[in-house]
């Protein structure tokens, strides 16, 4: 290069042949359709088994029960000042059907406030039952007698749970087991001596126990139901036994839920931007995929008809350390007859693994829509994150049995509706407004029903942040 010279960069130079960026304009780019990260297995819509309903309602018809008081009570936590909510205070067998509110204030304000260390004794087997302990936090062993002496574990309590409730009907009532706490525990008590001085004043507590009391006992089978009278074995003439089968006189009916959106799409659009994909179609599919996402969340959490909500108190058990351990996953499988199928969250079934880690044990798996899932004797474990984590880092687990032949829990939908894709979903044209904005009702129509109690059945409180 000579002196003086100027030096071209390549920035410089004139353009000799097309550039990669005009290129692409003239280019058929590959291209995937629009992708949504809230999409998830929906394993609990893909198991459940869907009942077709036609007028909306599903009704529960079941044998009569005289079971009473399988709720749970709810408290109001003020700085360390724990207290319950009168009405809640109905959950409690003998209160079941006292509706006097003033009275029931009364009582919620002469409740005793009590703090336990792990492994305090609440109350020891063989005393006299003469308080009522309501558990507003932490965990309590049920422990009785074994058959060789020795101390078994009947239970574990934890938050929302009552024990002691037969002091408000029974002056001789005894403890059958001792109750032990495992965790810290905050505990409500109610002393059945302050109970009878508000008695003394009110005439509607007064005449309501007395009412109570005078109730015969039921004679019913271990499941709560009106016995139906047998006779086997015998022989000669005897008389025979009359019977028959009562049935509730006012069965549970579910009512369809409904979860809706209203699409909206420029004409525009809809008219020129549909190579290679149809921007209808994609809104359309995106909008069903949000939707069926909403619709396991509240086939899990909705208070009405979701499974968190509607499984009976007798079917909720606690973790007996915590952990989902495999002993508490085997006293949830023998709550129930032919457990089909069992609900955790994805960071729950890895404690599960953990545990069994600990063990040496190894899950089997089977193989399920080309998916590897793990099982507990043989009972599938599919993830559901629709499972709520508490900011405890606890969680729960469900266990199912599904059909309507088995009496388990089922889905209801109503296929046929007008404008279907899908059963029980459809996507209805709604018009053009002013705007040239066309408009879609997307909707889809849901709910489930557990035919009998013992088809559902949850393992509460689980921890899942512990690692060792």
């Amino acid at each position: 290069m000579s002196v003086g010279e100027e030096v071209r960069t390549e920035q410089d130079r004139p353009q000799q042949s097309l550039g990669t960026a005009a290129a692409r304009n003239l280019a058929t780019t590959t291209k995937s359709a629009p992708q949504m990260q809230e999409i998830s297995s929906r394993w609990l819509l893909r198991t459940l088994p869907w009942v077709n309903v036609q007028g909306g309602t599903y009704r529960v018809n079941r044998r009569l029960t005289y079971a009473v008081g399988d709720g749970r009570v709810t408290f109001v936590k003020t700085g360390d000042r724990v207290e319950v909510i009168p009405d809640e205070l109905r959950e409690l067998p003998a209160l079941r059907s006292f509706e006097d509110a003033e009275v029931l204030t009364e009582l919620s304000r002469r409740c005793e406030q009590r703090e336990f260390s792990p492994g305090d004794v609440i109350a020891e087997f063989g005393s006299q039952t003469d308080e009522v302990f309501l558990l507003a936090h932490g965990r309590v062993e049920k422990v009785g007698t074994g058959p060789y002496g020795d101390d078994a574990v009947l239970g574990v309590l934890a938050d929302g749970a009552y024990f002691g409730e037969q002091a408000l009907l029974d002056p001789e009532a005894i403890w059958e087991y001792t109750a032990r706490a495992v965790t810290a525990c905050t505990v409500l008590v109610l002393p059945r001596g302050h109970v009878e001085q508000v008695a003394e004043r009110s005439e509607s507590l007064g005449g309501h126990l007395q009412e109570q009391r005078a109730i015969p006992s039921q004679r019913t089978n271990k499941f709560g139901e009106k016995e139906i009278d047998l006779a086997a074995g015998h022989d000669g003439e005897p008389d025979i036994p009359h019977t028959f089968v009562d049935y509730e006189a006012r069965p549970r009916e579910y009512e369809l839920s409904i979860a809706q959106t209203v699409l909206r799409i420029h004409s525009r659009v809809a008219d020129l931007y549909n190579q290679p994909m149809n921007q209808t179609e994609q809104q359309i599919r995106l909008t069903v995929e949000a939707l069926k996402e909403r619709q396991e969340h509240e086939l899990v959490n909705n208070r009405q008809f979701g499974l968190l909500h509607n499984c009976e108190y007798d079917q909720r058990i606690q973790p007996h350390d915590g952990v989902p351990s495999p002993d508490d996953l085997d006293e949830l499988l023998s709550r129930r007859r032919g457990t089909k199928l069992l609900l955790a969250h994805p960071r729950a079934i890895s404690a599960i693994g953990r545990e069994l880690n600990k063990r040496g044990l190894v899950p089997e798996t089977i193989e399920v829509a080309g998916n590897r899932i793990p099982t507990w004797r043989g009972v599938p474990i599919y993830p559901c994150n629709k499972i709520p984590v508490t900011e405890a880092r606890t969680t729960s687990i469900i266990a199912m049995r599904t059909g309507e032949a088995e009496q388990g829990v089922i889905g209801l939908q109503q296929a046929g509706i007008p404008d279907e894709i899908e059963p029980s979903l459809s996507v209805r044209f709604m018009g053009i407004n002013e705007q040239a904005i066309i408009k879609y009702l997307v909707t889809a129509y849901y709910s489930a029903a557990v035919l009998v109690p013992d088809a559902l059945g949850v393992l509460e409180n689980v921890e899942i942040g512990r690692w060792r």
